[in-house]
Parts: structure tokens; C-alpha cells; sequence
């Protein structure tokens, strides 16, 4: 064969085998490319609905500790500046001899005596209300919201029964703010004067509860 036709024959193949298999591969990249834009596309603006924080990160990497508080709680229904006071009565709350169906809503000062000039250590904020059309039984939803010492500006919430006329009621804590993040524990309270005229009382409490 001639070198010419030689040359022709290969110039003639050569484009047949590599230029195929270029665009064939050039295709698939093209492909790739164009998958992996928009799965970064989706990634980049989804956003994380579920993490797995570090313990450290919040705080929990520490020793928990128990606390406890005593304080002491005054509900003052009377008087010119009341501090709770009946938000909602029902025609039929007002005929029932527990008033059921009543709610307070109260900003009530905790002390750390028993008399109100005592040293303010927080307040209780929250409502109450008539829940049982028997007996002398609150429904209790409550912060409390410390201002003294270590804890000022935290504060634990409370949600239970507490049945008045009992001379202990118990109380669980749901949860905490502050250095009371992921609180757990139980309150006490100790009705220790009650007027049946005005219907103010003093309370005692004492907190336990633990905490990081």
C-alpha cells in the first residue's frame, strides 16, 4: 500500500474510534456535572430540621447538682394593690362551694422571710384556677422568677395539683430557664396563715431540684 493511502486510511479511522467515545464520555460528564449542581442546589438551601448538639456545647458535660430553695410565698387578694387577682368567674363558678371554673392570674412576691417586708428573692407568676367541684383543689401553672444571688434571672416552672386544704401539697417541676435549663424535680407547699375574710395567705415552700 502507498504511504498517501496509508495516511488516508488512517485519517479516515482515527476520528471514527476517538471522537465517538469523546462525545460519548463528554455526554456522561455533562450528566454528572448537572446532577451534582442540583443536589447541591437542594443540600445547600435545606434546612436542618434534627441536629445532635454537643453535650458540651449546652452545658451538660457538667456534674448535676441538687438544689434546695425555701422561700416564702405571699398571695395577696386584698387591699389596694392586690397581687393576684380573679380573672375569669362563670355565673355557676360564682354558686359553687369551691368556685369551680374561677382562674387568678397572680404576680405574687417570694421572700425570704415570712413577713412581706422580708428580703424579695423573686416572684411567682402564673395562674390558678377551681378544678375539682368537691374539694379545695387548684390547678397550678407557675414561674418562678428568682432575683437573688446566682439564680437572679432564671427561673423553674411548676404545673400541678395543689389541693389547699392539705397540710402538705406537692408540686412537680417541668422545666427551667437560666441555670435551671433542663430542670427536674419537686416543690412543697405549706399554707401557713390563710384570712377567710380577705383571702389573702402566706405560704411556705421549699424547692428541690436538680440542675447542671
Amino acid at each position: 500500500m502507498k504511504p498517501e493511502a496509508q495516511e488516508q486510511n488512517f485519517n479516515t479511522i482515527l476520528p471514527n474510534c476517538i471522537f465517538p467515545t469523546m462525545a460519548k464520555n463528554s455526554k456522561s460528564l455533562l450528566i454528572s456535572l448537572t446532577i451534582l449542581f442540583f443536589i447541591t442546589m437542594v443540600t445547600s438551601k435545606s434546612p436542618n430540621f434534627s441536629q445532635n448538639p454537643s453535650l458540651q456545647a449546652l452545658g451538660l458535660n457538667k456534674q448535676e447538682k441538687l438544689s434546695h430553695l425555701h422561700f416564702y410565698f405571699h398571695d395577696i387578694v386584698s387591699g389596694p394593690n392586690p397581687t393576684a387577682i380573679w380573672a375569669a368567674q362563670t355565673p355557676t363558678s360564682k354558686k359553687s362551694p369551691t368556685l369551680f371554673g374561677s382562674i387568678a392570674m397572680f404576680d405574687d412576691p417570694l421572700t425570704v422571710g415570712p413577713e412581706r417586708s422580708s428580703k424579695l428573692v423573686g416572684r411567682a407568676q402564673g395562674i390558678y384556677g377551681s378544678a375539682s367541684q368537691s374539694e379545695d383543689a387548684l390547678l397550678m401553672t407557675m414561674n418562678l422568677a428568682f432575683v437573688e444571688g446566682k439564680f437572679n434571672g432564671s427561673s423553674l416552672s411548676v404545673f400541678g395539683r395543689n389541693a389547699v386544704v392539705e397540710a402538705v401539697r406537692e408540686m412537680p417541676i417541668v422545666g427551667g430557664s437560666g441555670v435551671f435549663r433542663f430542670a427536674r424535680g419537686y416543690v412543697q407547699a405549706r399554707t401557713l396563715k390563710f384570712n377567710a375574710t380577705s383571702g389573702d395567705a402566706l405560704v411556705e415552700y421549699d424547692v428541690f431540684v436538680f440542675h447542671y
